[in-house]
């Protein structure tokens, strides 16, 4: 019987024998990948990689794909075929979407769910990596490392003066970052953001570019975002999603330029 923390591996199965498949050295792998939902494709043959340490914007019309992309790698939708591999050949359509999270694949959502009744300090703490079970739980106690670690979250986030304050007296935007800050607590080796900038104000835009070329310095991300000037600010690799599969890639510049996502994106 395999181990509970055992994970599924790709097959090296790519050309001749020796030759690596073409998912070595990846953290994401996406490829041939289909979803239909009755009789919808929502994702049509697919394919995408992500190196490690990459920053990568994904951007293109509701209804594109975007969020059932993000669904797909953590677990919760799986694909009717194609290959979907992590850290180079980790298969995630094996595994439940607990099992993908301790693997270390963290998303935010574009709605902030933190505990609005706890502070902040209170609010990363609990987002800690540590044993869970119960009896390690009732008798929890801040290691030295686990309080080193909320601080350097914490002043990567910028929220030091609002420690002790409810989460829920929070701004939207500090609420955002709050929330990147539970996850990045669980020391993810990759971070998926969704619209991480609705309803922010300029200057809370601002920061948040600021955040996450942060936080791209030590692991790989992935931002689904409609906000162009926030996409330009990021300057990352831009993949322009259509009806389910990949329509354009490149710079911003290249992409704005092409004529088939003017058309069916950025002309709208």
């Amino acid at each position: 019987m395999p181990d509970d923390n055992s994970v599924s591996l790709a097959e090296p199965s790519y050309g001749v024998a020796g030759d690596p498949h073409p998912a070595h050295g990846s953290i994401l792998y996406l490829d041939g990948v289909h979803v239909a939902f009755d009789g919808f494709k929502a994702i049509n043959n697919l394919s995408l990689v992500l190196a490690p340490g990459e920053l990568r914007t994904i951007i293109g019309p509701n209804g594109a794909g975007k969020t059932t992309m993000m669904d797909i790698v953590t677990g919760k939708t799986k694909p009717d075929k194609g290959d979907v591999l992590f850290d180079g050949g980790v298969d995630l359509t094996k595994l439940d979407e607990t099992r993908i999270a301790n693997l270390g694949i963290g998303r935010k959502f574009q709605k902030p769910t933190v505990f609005e009744h706890l502070t902040v300090f209170e609010n990363l703490e609990l987002a800690l990596k540590c044993d869970r079970r119960t009896m390690r739980t009732l008798f929890f106690m801040l290691t030295r490392e686990q309080a080193r670690r909320i601080d350097e979250v914490v002043a990567l986030i910028r929220l030091g003066d609002r420690l002790g304050s409810p989460a829920g007296a929070l701004s939207h935007g500090q609420k955002q970052w709050l929330e990147i800050g539970m996850l990045l607590m669980q020391e993810p080796k990759l971070v998926l953001l969704d619209e991480p900038v609705a309803g922010m104000t300029d200057a809370e835009t601002e920061r948040t570019a600021d955040l996450i070329l942060e936080i791209n310095r030590d692991r790989s991300v992935v931002v689904v975002e409609h906000d162009m000037e926030f996409v330009r600010r990021l300057g990352a690799k831009v993949t322009v999603l259509h009806e389910g599969s990949v329509l354009a890639e490149g710079s911003l510049e290249t992409v704005q330029a092409d004529p088939r996502v003017i058309e069916v994106y950025l002309g709208r």
